[in-house]
């Protein structure tokens, strides 16, 4: 039964665009959440994850948000130094994610790894490799995101650092010549997919599921890398502003276990972090599975991140 306490108390939860979305994991998770917790849960959305993090660093303390939901461990670092995250006193039991995760602020609710996903009806051999990708002709047309805005953009950021390191910068440059467009978040870019504007997108080797299980089509794959994958875990944590909110708390719990994992695989394509009422749906099994995973330290990514997005706009900017 809803306590009296949280009878009609709302909880605000910042997040990114695809997460709330109609055929997102959003709207299910909130009913689900407010069976039991006599309380109004309100999303509200940003572009991408990167966003997320500008935006509530610029509100500072006099944030909306009780909740974020959307930073990943790449992001983990900065987003403590910001003093606006307290610590979820929850229970990580039910986490199990790659690696390992075990943090006194952030709670993961998802992971996945990045990928190039193609057209195989307009790519008949796709990149094997990061390297063959940055070298392939210019006929190739790719649409990836902003690693200011975005996290994704933010991963291969990252992915081509962990492979090239130094020599990053002349990675983009070779590589720039095939990228159609670098969109704010990732919806815009896989929906230019979609529509035929690119043969490849960056997404995540979970997005074929989509396609396999919704359309019934193999049509869209994965490339499997060689150097292996950049992988990404997904956070939620409590602000400054739910200190003593013991909602936020019940959500982050709420967030660990079926009522919000179950909606995770077939509504938000990734691979859920928590624990479900059962098996993942069989196309899951029939995805790419990293040769190699790929993951810089979240303070390697705080103390270096403005000078790398700065090289890559030094050469995105030629």
């Amino acid at each position: 039964m809803p306590s009296l306490a949280a009878a009609q108390e709302k909880l605000t939860v910042y997040t990114y665009e695809s997460f709330t979305a109609e055929w997102g994991p959003g709207p299910v998770i909130e009913e689900e959440f407010e069976k039991t917790c006599g309380c109004d849960l309100e999303f509200v959305s940003v572009a991408d994850g990167v966003a997320l993090l500008n935006r509530v660093r610029l509100e500072g303390e006099g944030t909306e948000a009780d909740i974020v939901l959307g930073l990943d461990t790449n992001l983990l670092h900065e987003a403590k130094e910001t003093g606006l995250f307290v610590p979820h006193g929850i229970d990580l039991g039910n986490i199990d994610v790659p690696a390992g995760f075990n943090d006194e602020v952030f709670v993961p609710y998802d992971y996945g790894y990045f990928a190039f996903v193609y057209d195989s009806e307009a790519i008949e051999t796709p990149p094997a490799s990061l390297k063959e990708l940055v070298e392939a002709g210019s006929d190739l047309k790719i649409v990836i995101q902003d690693p200011r805005t975005s996290t994704p953009g933010l991963g291969l950021l990252l992915w081509m650092k962990a492979v090239y390191g130094d020599e990053a910068a002349d990675a983009w440059a070779k590589l720039q010549d095939k990228i159609l467009t670098v969109t704010p978040g990732w919806s815009e870019a896989y929906g230019l997919f979609t529509n035929g504007e690119a043969s490849m997108v960056l997404s995540y080797t979970t997005s074929p599921a989509y396609h396999i299980i919704e359309e019934g089509t193999h049509r869209h794959r994965a490339a499997a890398f060689a150097e292996g994958h950049y992988l990404q875990i997904e956070l939620a944590a409590r602000t400054v502003k739910a200190r003593d909110n013991a909602l936020a708390t019940e959500f982050l719990s709420f967030m660990t276990g079926p009522g919000f994992q179950d909606a995770i695989p077939e509504k938000n394509w990734m691979f859920p972090a928590g624990k479900t009422s059962g098996p993942l749906h069989p196309a899951f099994e029939q995805l790419v599975k990293p040769a190699k995973t790929l993951l810089l330290p979240p303070q390697e990514v705080a103390e270096n991140r403005k000078a790398w997005v700065d090289e890559w706009l030094s050469v995105m900017s030629r």
